[in-house]
Formats: structure tokens, C-alpha cells, sequence
């Protein structure tokens, strides 16, 4: 997994050695759950004027690694930490970053309560919208795993010139249009009846109803009917005959609208279809789902867990990104620049 790449990456590279003798505390912690379900952390060294980083992968029960990591902040805040780094590949929560009718904007709670517990720096990975920076009141280092994903379509398909970049709704046309011009390849978008989540429909912009109330409203205080939305039937904006279809996407959670894409893809000519996302969640049916659809191979990086998921689906393919992670890591540490690690990294990326 992940953490365990970076673990390695950090103490046992020849280069960091020194460094992590003298200043740079990877935490050894253990957390006892008692009988009410409640987590403690105990720290089993000294933390005090060290430099902190503690890395927490979301695990199934999101919830108890939000806390699990709020709690380790706490303590190592308590502990007078000098610094308190946290190493989130994938940021819980993430989707949940816009008013959504009488709902909240729950991002930019767990923001407030990861600065309010003592977290002085946040490392994390492709956040499903790059504003949930503006939530946080300390540094944020948004790292991208763009290059990781380009470089495994140039080295492990072999036709990808062949290919088209394809994005599944016009919300990600954006990210494909990034993977289409560094790769050299058309794009293609998928547009029709499927209702996309990011779609105005769930947004604040729908509450109160737009229907007309039967009080009496005083003729110049009336709002005009705003006419509902009615999206055409479905339609592939591009050439994907005879093509291989690369879709790709920030997080594949539910994959039903991934399974349509690639059904929509194969009646239009595509003779192979590619999943490419940062974030495999992958909950509930989704490995059985993939395994029995038109979708030849999905490729996620190991932001999250997902080994389970690949014993169930065999078209499941891990890229580790644990390098980057790293090299942040040590950087910060240093005091060294983090330009590097984003160099010809665009906006859209």
C-alpha cells in the first residue's frame, strides 16, 4: 500500500537516513478501541520540537479515520510538536464541497476541524475541486497524479496513438482535454440524459422550489418560473470508431455511469475501453460490476486501499504514486522548494 512505500522511501533511502535520525519523527502509534467504540492514541516517543508528519490513508469507515486523525493531530499538538504535517493522498469528504439544497458544505467542516486540532500543513492529492484549499487557513500542497497516469497509458498500452481521450460528462472535459493535449490524442465527450452529480439540479440554486406558492404575492414581488432543464437524448461528441477510449476522472466510486459510458463507447465503434482515474474507492458491487461490463481495464493509483477489490476484479490495475509523497515529505523537511514536483502541471491537470 501507499503508506508503506513512503514509509520506506523516507527512512531507508540512503539520502534520508541522517535526516530521519535527527529531526524528521515518523510516528509509531497504536490506538486501543474500548467498548463504546472510542479511539485512543497513544504516541509512543517523544514528539517534542520535532517535525510531525502523520500519514492516514482513508480506510472503509471514512468517519473513524477522520477521527483517528484528528486525535493524532491532537496529541502531537499537546505533545509540543514544532510542526504538524498530514499526509492525506485522497481528502475525505472531498465531494461534498458545494450547498446542496438544505444540506452543508462538509469539506469545509472537516477543513476547520483539521486546523482547530493543530495541523499546521496538509499534503494531499487531487482534490475533486481544487477550492477546497480556500477552506483551509494553513498551507495546502495539492499534488497531482497526472504524470503517473500519462506515463502508464504511453508505456503499458501499446496502440495508444490510436486512441481518443474521452470524458464521461461535459463537467470532466477539462481533465480530458489536459490528458488529450500533453498525450497528443483527440478528445471525445459523452453528453445526454444521464444525470451528472455536479449538475445543477442537486445545487443550492434549486431551493426554495421554483414552483409558484398559492399565497398572495403582490404582483411586482413576483419571481419569474424558471424553465426546467431537459438534457437530449445521450450523444458521443467525437470519432471513437475503431478507436481505443480512455476515460478518465478524478474518483471512481459508484461505477454505473462509467459501465454506460463504455456501453455508449462500444455501440459507437470502440474496440477498447480504458478507465483512468486518481481516487479508486470502489465501494459496494463496483469490482463485480466492472468485471461483467464492456470496460477492459481500470486504472487507479493507490491513494486508497483497494487490495480486495483486485483479488474480486482482475481488471483492476494499481500505479504507485508513494514516490511523490515522499519527495514532499523530505522537501517540507528541508525547507525546500515544492516547485519541482509540480513543473508543466496545468491548471486543468
Amino acid at each position: 500500500t501507499a503508506i508503506y512505500n513512503i514509509l520506506y522511501k523516507c527512512v531507508c533511502a540512503p539520502l534520508n537516513v541522517c535526516l530521519c535520525v535527527h529531526a524528521l519523527l515518523l510516528l509509531s502509534l497504536s490506538h486501543i478501541l474500548f467498548v463504546s467504540i472510542e479511539t485512543r492514541v497513544q504516541i509512543q516517543e517523544s514528539v517534542r520540537g520535532k517535525d510531525v508528519f502523520v500519514i492516514q490513508t482513508v480506510s472503509k469507515d471514512v468517519n473513524t479515520t477522520i477521527m483517528e486523525m484528528l486525535i493524532m493531530v491532537y496529541a502531537c499538538r499537546t505533545s509540543c510538536a514544532r510542526s504538524i504535517t498530514g499526509v492525506l493522498p485522497y481528502f475525505p469528504y472531498s465531494k461534498q464541497c458545494k450547498m446542496r439544497k438544505r444540506g452543508s458544505i462538509v469539506s469545509k467542516l472537516i477543513a476547520s476541524m483539521m486546523c482547530k486540532a493543530g495541523l499546521t500543513h496538509l499534503i494531499t492529492m487531487d482534490l475533486h475541486q481544487k477550492e477546497i484549499q480556500g477552506f483551509f487557513n494553513i498551507p495546502v500542497d495539492n499534488l497531482r497524479a497526472s504524470p503517473f497516469l500519462l506515463q502508464y497509458i504511453q508505456e503499458e498500452i501499446p496502440d495508444y496513438r490510436n486512441a481518443v481521450i474521452v470524458a464521461k460528462s461535459p463537467s470532466s472535459a477539462k481533465r480530458a482535454q489536459s490528458f488529450a493535449e500533453r498525450l497528443r490524442l483527440g478528445i471525445a465527450v459523452i453528453h445526454g440524459e444521464a444525470q451528472d452529480a455536479e449538475s445543477d439540479q442537486v445545487d443550492g440554486r434549486h431551493s426554495p422550489p421554483t414552483v409558484k406558492t398559492t399565497g398572495a404575492i403582490h404582483p411586482s414581488m413576483e419571481i419569474p418560473l424558471l424553465i426546467p432543464k431537459e438534457k437530449p437524448p445521450i450523444t458521443v461528441v467525437g470519432d471513437v470508431g475503431g478507436r481505443i477510449a480512455i476515460i478518465v476522472d478524478d474518483i471512481i466510486d459508484d461505477v454505473d455511469s462509467f459501465v454506460a459510458a463504455a456501453e455508449t463507447l462500444k455501440e459507437r465503434g470502440a474496440y477498447k475501453i480504458f478507465v483512468m482515474a486518481t481516487h479508486g474507492i470502489l465501494s459496494s458491487e463496483a469490482p463485480r460490476f466492472i468485471e461483467e461490463s464492456a470496460i477492459d481495464e481500470v486504472v487507479v493509483t493507490n491513494t486508497i486501499p483497494h487490495e480486495l477489490q483486485k483479488l474480486q476484479c482482475p481488471k483492476i490495475k494499481t500505479v504507485d504514486i508513494s514516490m511523490i509523497l515522499s519527495e514532499a515529505i523530505r522537501r517540507i523537511h528541508n525547507g525546500e522548494s515544492m516547485s519541482y514536483l509540480f513543473r508543466n502541471i496545468g491548471v486543468d491537470d
